[in-house]
Order: structure tokens, then sequence, then C-alpha cells
């Protein structure tokens, strides 16, 4: 793409706000506009001449349409990573830049809020019957068989279960690894998993209230990390994998099961789903992101929804150097 065509593009200042949101966090179209106070046809537009330009990306998920930067992905625009820099200094030096993208930030981070605040109704309402509804997603006893045999080639170690709901794959996995920590947000869930781990020793089992995007653990102490059906809550997956790197040590593997690419609408309102699923490169560049090197994928057919697995292992992470 030509660097003119790139310039243009930016020369307008609801673009250069979309490209500043864009350099941190992907996003769907109906949040931009939400966050910018515009009509979800005018963003579109903007959108398509950023996407024509090669500064972003879109990703259709069903209905909805998110957008990434290409400076930030496996295979980013060194310009456009580039251009995120000088925005970021732009943002630091001029103040009335600094207030419109700051005021955007709040605005997105409102909109999340209150979607996150419905899941968490949502999973409290339905704590006792989680179990019967995720069965109604995917094979549990073939997740489980499969899921078992992709970690079997080293031990399991100290072992956290983010997002634990009622505990599941924590009495699944607490045979065998050294210790399971069993996280969850929502203290209903807990009270469920409390119950049905309780005939496991209690230095086996440990449960631990915390949100996946801010984990109340101290870095690198776990090897295992599990995120079973727990990802396509959030609403930007790249958070939530950044904090299970920082908990994992060097070596140490991140699990992921969860759906592949789908169009069932209805699970974002029945079943509070931010995401419809993940495709294999889109999990590639999270896991790659975050600072795992990611393995061939494995999928469970079985179902109208396809369950896949995917395992990253914790990249090795530089000392920082003392200038």
């Amino acid at each position: 793409m030509a660097v003119d065509t790139i310039f243009k593009a930016l020369a307008d200042p609801t673009r250069l706000r979309i490209a500043r949101l864009l350099g941190t966090m992907e996003l769907a179209v109906g949040e931009l506009a939400q966050a910018l106070g515009q009509s979800q046809p005018r963003v579109s537009r903007h959108v398509g001449i950023l996407c024509d330009a090669g500064i972003a990306e879109r990703r259709r998920e069903g209905s909805w349409v998110f957008l990434r930067s290409t400076g930030g992905s496996d295979q980013a625009n060194p310009i456009v990573a580039a251009l995120e820099h000088v925005l970021a200094v732009v943002e630091r030096e001029d103040a009335e830049f600094a207030q419109v993208c700051e005021s955007d930030r709040r605005k997105l981070a409102a909109i999340r809020d209150a979607r996150e605040q419905s899941a968490e109704t949502y999973f409290a309402q339905h704590a006792g019957e989680w179990d019967d509804l995720r069965a109604l997603h995917s094979p549990d006893a073939q997740v489980e068989e499969q899921l078992g045999k992709a970690l079997s080639n080293a031990p399991l170690g100290a072992t956290l279960d983010i997002g634990t709901g009622t505990g599941r794959m924590a009495e699944f996995f607490a045979k065998d690894a050294d210790h399971v920590v069993a996280l969850d947000k929502n203290l209903e869930m807990l009270r469920i998993a409390r119950a049905k781990l309780q005939h496991l020793p209690a230095a086996q089992i440990e449960l631990v209230q915390g949100d996946f995007a801010e984990l109340p653990l101290p870095d690198a102490s776990f090897d295992t990390v599990l995120l079973h059906q727990v990802l396509h809550f959030a609403q930007d997956p790249a958070i939530p994998l950044a904090e299970a790197a920082r908990v994992t040590r060097t070596g140490g593997r991140i699990a992921i099961v969860d759906f592949a690419n789908h169009d069932r609408e209805e699970l974002r309102t029945r079943h509070q789903h931010a995401r419809l699923g993940f495709s294999d490169r889109q999990m590639r560049d999270l896991l790659r992101s975050a600072g795992f090197s990611a393995r061939d994928p494995i999928a469970l057919d079985g179902g109208e929804l396809v369950v896949k697995i995917w395992i990253g292992k914790r990249r090795d992470v530089p000392a920082p150097q003392n200038l």
C-alpha cells in the first residue's frame, strides 16, 4: 500500500481517533460507534477507508464485524506499527488530542462494563445449572479425553483453572496436578464449585475469587493454565491471555478449549457470549502476542458447534536491560 494513501486515510480527526483505539485493542464496529458518539453507517465508512489503506482489517463474526490494527498482528505492517508509535507520542504531547482519546476510552470502558455486568448477572442466575447448559454446546467427555492427551507429554505441576465455573475441569485434573487453583469471578459459581470439590484434600485444591482480566496471583507461579469455555466471554480476549502469560512460568503451557467460528447469534443474548468462537489464525495471533508458541489445534466434531483445543508454550521472557 502506497504511503500517501495511508497518510490520506489518517487525514481526518475521526479516523485518527479510531486508529488510536485500534492500536490498543480489537473492537466491534458497534463499540466504535458508541464510543465515538456517531452513527454506525458513518463509522463504517471511516473504517472502510482505514481498511482500504491497510491500516486496519476486518473480521466478520456472525452479524458483528470486529476490527484490529494491522500494526500489531502476527504479520504486522511495519509502517502501521510505526504510525501507532507516532500517535502515542502525539497523545502524550498534544493535550487536546489526549483529552479526546481519553474520553473515547472512558466511553468504551463504560460500554464494556455494562456488558460485563449483564454477563455476571447471567452467571449468578444460572450457576446451579451451568454444567447442564455447557453440555448442550460441547461433548465434555470427548473434550476431557483429548485435552488430557494433549497435556500428557509433561507434568501438569501447579495448575490454574481460570473461570472454573462449577469446578468440573479442576476436579478432572486434580489427580494429576501438584496443586490446582480454581478461579472464578462469580461468588455463586465458587459456592457450587466448593461443594463439588469438597471431597478433594485441602492441600490439593484452592478456590480463589478473581477476574481473568486482573488475576490476583503472582508472576510465573503456574506450570499449566486452563481456560475451558471461558475466552468467548471476554470483550477483549488479549487481556485475559496477557494475564495468563504473566502467571505462567517459562516453558509452562496454556490450554484453551473453546468454539471454532460459528454464526449462532442467539448465544450473544441468551448466554452472554461476547465472541462467536475463534479462528485458528486469530487464536495463533492472540497466543503469540501474549508470549506463547502455538501448537497445531485439535478439532473435536460431534455437535453443531465445533469445539477446538489450542495449546501454547510460554516462551522465555528476556530480562529487562539496564540502560
